[in-house]
């Protein structure tokens, strides 16, 4: 069987879990999470950057950074997943669905400023399969409207827009390191704060709206409650895989560059004869070999192909129902309607198996069962 995900492990996770599970902090902020924020700092040149749960509660921490509060609205593609609008919907902020561009998928950055009202506070924006947004015309709308940006760069590790790295393209960025993702701890994510002066609070947000992270860099002598938070913090034993993880930062990147570049070149018969459309990535973007999809010609087209691909033990999936369409998206009063370039391709798009160790004959040998089946 050729799975749809699975994470690389080597022994070197094995061996640094091992060393922080008898010389290092079961619970946050040990040594191996003071590593990764240095590998963070010298691959990406990032300085503010807090490990969370999830990539999840980080949008979570983002959204208490920035006081949302019932009744302000959120701007927020309707194609990506539950967590970048739960995020704000727990503190009962309005979610305002934009269309997404054909081309990546992406919000259509050219249909913002006519969703903006006198109630918009945010723009939450998703780099949907590792490839980042216009962030340029995002930022500069924001900018006009004074509003805040914060950056779902969850799947866009490594990847960078005119130069600049996902997840410090707006004030805030969020990354995700589920097993799903290009380097994983797990269960776990992290915050990115681009501007210095959301550190301090953001610390004690992730501590429970406690000071105690001050308490551990010797600041004070003890700690008290001084904001609304939550336990945000993951254990050191998680920060430890991540940290060999991005020990093989190069070996994973070109793996899966590897198999993606495979897709890209062995599907363009199937492109040129019609039968589906290829990953199209903007000349302005590196991406980081996160996902390759392909969109075929009907939702009937990708249900038989998927169950074909099935019963030839490949696992290949679909990537979002609409938000804005599905049971919640409704529920909030939203319909099919509202965006149609969502709904067209959100019925189209397919997914296929992608993953570090993947060998290039199983790429291969799924390109030719798609190509026998159309």
């Amino acid at each position: 069987m050729i799975p749809f995900n699975k994470a690389t492990v080597s022994d070197l996770e094995e061996q640094y879990l091992l060393d922080a599970l008898h010389h290092s902090k079961l619970s946050g902020d040990g040594k191996y999470t003071m590593k990764v924020y240095d590998q963070f700092r010298e691959r990406f040149g990032i300085e503010n950057m807090l490990l969370t749960t999830s990539g999840t509660t980080a949008l979570e921490m983002a959204s208490l950074l920035i006081d949302l509060e019932p009744g302000d609205e959120v701007i927020v593609p309707s194609f990506t997943f539950s967590s970048t609008v739960n995020a704000f919907l727990l503190r009962r902020a309005t979610p305002v669905f934009c269309d997404i561009r054909p081309d990546t998928f992406n919000m259509d950055e050219t249909l913002i400023e006519g969703l903006i009202t006198p109630r918009t506070k945010a723009i939450y924006c998703v780099d949907y399969a590792g490839v980042p947004c216009d962030m340029d015309v995002i930022n500069a709308i924001a900018d006009k409207h004074g509003l805040f940006v914060i950056e779902d760069a969850a799947q866009a590790v490594g990847s960078t827009y005119k130069g600049q790295f996902a997840g410090t393209l707006s004030e805030f960025g969020c990354y995700s390191f589920h097993e799903t993702k290009n380097y994983v701890m797990g269960e776990g994510g992290a915050i990115i704060l681009n501007e210095e002066k959301y550190m301090d609070r953001a610390e004690i947000i992730r501590e429970k709206g406690t000071n105690r992270r001050q308490v551990l860099k010797g600041w004070t002598d003890k700690y008290t409650w001084h904001d609304i938070g939550s336990s945000f913090l993951p254990s050191d034993l998680l920060a430890a895989i991540l940290c060999a993880q991005m020990d093989r930062y190069d070996e994973i990147m070109d793996k899966r560059m590897a198999i993606w570049n495979t897709y890209q070149e062995q599907l363009k018969p199937l492109e040129d004869a019609g039968k589906l459309r290829r990953a199209i990535i903007p000349d302005y973007v590196q991406h980081n070999g996160h996902m390759y999809n392909i969109v075929l010609p009907s939702d009937q087209i990708r249900t038989r192909l998927v169950d074909e691909l099935k019963k030839r033990d490949i696992m290949a999936y679909i990537c979002y129902v609409p938000l804005h369409s599905a049971p919640m998206g409704q529920k909030l009063g939203n319909r099919p309607e509202d965006c149609p370039v969502t709904e067209e391709y959100g019925a189209r798009v397919l997914r296929l198996p992608l993953y570090a160790d993947m060998q290039m004959a199983q790429a291969e040998y799924v390109v030719e069962q798609i190509t026998e089946i159309l």
